[in-house]
């Protein structure tokens, strides 16, 4: 009994400790919310989608396709194109942002399975999280 609370504790003690590096712009200050300004960029976590989501309404009403190079992000508008880098490899893909999320604490996107595919981001029980850096290329269309 007591190895398992000794376990707990530590999984607890991994969870709440911070996982996201600092998000910085221009001078290395902590970057507020992204408004979809071309050029704005964020480092930070990204997840893949569950493949159990595919056919399901994204926030932005469209249904979510595994197929498609599409993101969820917390604040960018819907429409707006992102090039996403994998920092590990320095691969890239320009993605859509059509979704809200990623609901986790310490994640900045959620990638579908093609655009984690295109960069070479292994998914599924073993893999799926990793750094990477996004750029805004194109604002949303009004």
């Amino acid at each position: 009994m007591r190895l398992r609370s000794a376990a707990f504790a530590f999984a607890a003690l991994l969870v709440s400790a911070p996982v996201l590096r600092s998000v910085a712009q221009e001078g290395g200050a902590p970057a507020a919310a992204l408004t979809g300004a071309v050029g704005e960029t964020q480092t930070g976590l990204a997840a893949v989608y569950s493949s159990r989501l595919n056919g399901h309404r994204t926030a932005s009403g469209a249904r979510y396709n595994s197929k498609a190079l599409t993101a969820a992000h917390q604040t960018l508008p819907f429409g707006t194109k992102v090039k996403v880098t994998y920092l590990k490899t320095n691969k890239s893909v320009v993605v859509r942002i059509n979704d809200r999320g990623p609901k986790q604490a310490g994640r900045i996107l959620d990638l579908s399975r093609h655009a984690a595919d295109s960069l070479g981001i292994r998914h599924g029980r073993h893999g799926g999280l990793v750094e990477v850096k996004l750029e805004v290329v194109e604002a949303a269309k009004k």
